[in-house]
């Protein structure tokens, strides 16, 4: 992936003013996790980077990375074309990935907020009951800590980060805690600007997140979540894509290490690698890497990538 030179500017998320009134209320007094929460706001400071592009040519990996994510990718350049127009960061209205288990949702995510230069928060909406994992829970619950925006937002170096809802269709749980009931002022960029955390109760601009959900199936997502979204059915990769997934693979690997493999795969290992699931081919190349290096070889060959490690679970298409 080409290095593309972001542009960083402070953003103000949250008062310390407002972090310092609240920590002298009695709640903070008597909660040590509260109070250790408030020490570390100040510690921070209440601003954090807002990235902002320098270049259409941004997106441009993701076409190669995520060829079935085309239509996604054509209007996020659009996205991007108004912010460096204005100088600003990257704005555009949440998004939901549709599409069956596997399609590389996930990966098209990471992948576009390494491309952005900003952070990546994933949350597993499968296993989310309650929608004070998002938002927090009242410091007067036992065991009550910070929800995942605001830890993203304090924790975090940026105030645009890429918040990925993973598997949006699967959140359940008791309706008086509904965990997607926090969405609803969240995707909001005018509510977003006046998030409150319920454990951390001080005012923090949440409206620069950038929100990408996936799901299987639309039909158990509330209308009023789906008209605050841009909704794109995401299909299977071709032939043709399943080779370009394949080399963006390969490269993104070599990319994290220091192996003395050759820079692009042999079209033998592109052949094998486009008939396999993309969801595997990360892990079939590792291994495949592993192999080589033990026989002594600085390349691949095709027998390196043993898809009889798949066997014994049901195959899936996607990252």
């Amino acid at each position: 992936m080409d290095t593309v030179i972001p542009i960083a500017d402070l953003q103000p998320i949250y008062s310390v003013a407002d972090v310092e009134r609240a920590a002298e209320d009695g709640a903070a007094k008597r909660n040590e996790g509260l109070k250790s929460w408030y020490e570390r706001m100040r510690e921070l400071g209440g601003s954090r980077f807002i990235i902002k592009p320098s270049t259409l040519a941004a997106v441009d990996d993701l076409y190669d990375a995520s060829p079935n994510f085309t239509a996604v990718v054509d209007d996020l350049k659009k996205s991007i074309a108004l912010a460096i127009a204005g100088h600003e960061a990257v704005q555009f209205l949440p998004i939901l990935l549709l599409g069956e288990p596997g399609l590389g949702k996930t990966y098209f995510a990471k992948r576009l907020a390494q491309t952005l230069g900003t952070g990546f928060e994933f949350v597993s909406m499968n296993s989310l009951t309650a929608g004070w994992v998002l938002t927090g829970a009242s410091s007067q619950w036992s065991n009550a800590r910070p929800g995942r925006v605001a830890q993203a937002l304090v924790e975090g170096e940026y105030a645009n980060p890429v918040m990925v809802l993973d598997e949006v269709d699967k959140a359940g749980g008791d309706q008086r805690y509904d965990p997607m009931g926090a969405l609803y002022a969240l995707l909001e960029r005018d509510t977003a600007m006046h998030f409150k955390d319920e454990f951390i109760d001080v005012d923090m601009d949440a409206s620069h997140l950038l929100w990408v959900a996936t799901a299987n199936d639309e039909a158990s997502i509330p209308e009023p979540i789906l008209n605050r979204m841009n909704v794109y059915a995401i299909d299977r990769p071709d032939a043709d894509g399943a080779r370009r997934i394949a080399l963006a693979v390969y490269r993104e690997i070599l990319e994290q290490h220091n192996w003395a493999f050759p820079a692009e795969p042999d079209e033998s290992i592109v052949e094998k690698l486009a008939a396999i699931a993309p969801r595997d081919m990360k892990k079939l190349l590792l291994d495949a890497f592993g192999t080589a290096q033990l026989a002594g070889r600085d390349h691949l060959v095709a027998a390196d990538i043993d898809s009889r490690k798949l066997c014994g679970r049901r195959a899936r298409v996607g990252f």
